[in-house]
């Protein structure tokens, strides 16, 4: 689940639009503790990158 997702208990507001105090707070806390995350199309792009490089091995090993 991303941050896109939470909804404020203070306002009843999307975190990520930053409404109120506690909106803005948790936004940046989320943001600091947050480095390096994988999204869904990230892991998309990975896969198909795996997939093109498994055919091209594939491929080499048959006409070999």
């Amino acid at each position: 689940m991303t941050r896109d997702w939470l909804v404020c208990a203070n306002c009843a507001g999307p975190v990520s639009e930053g409404r109120c105090p506690v909106c803005r707070a948790s936004r940046e806390r989320l943001q600091r503790e947050s480095g390096f995350a994988v999204t869904p199309a990230m892991m998309l792009w990975l896969l198909a990158l795996l997939a093109a490089v498994a055919a091209v091995l594939f491929l080499e090993h048959q006409t070999a």
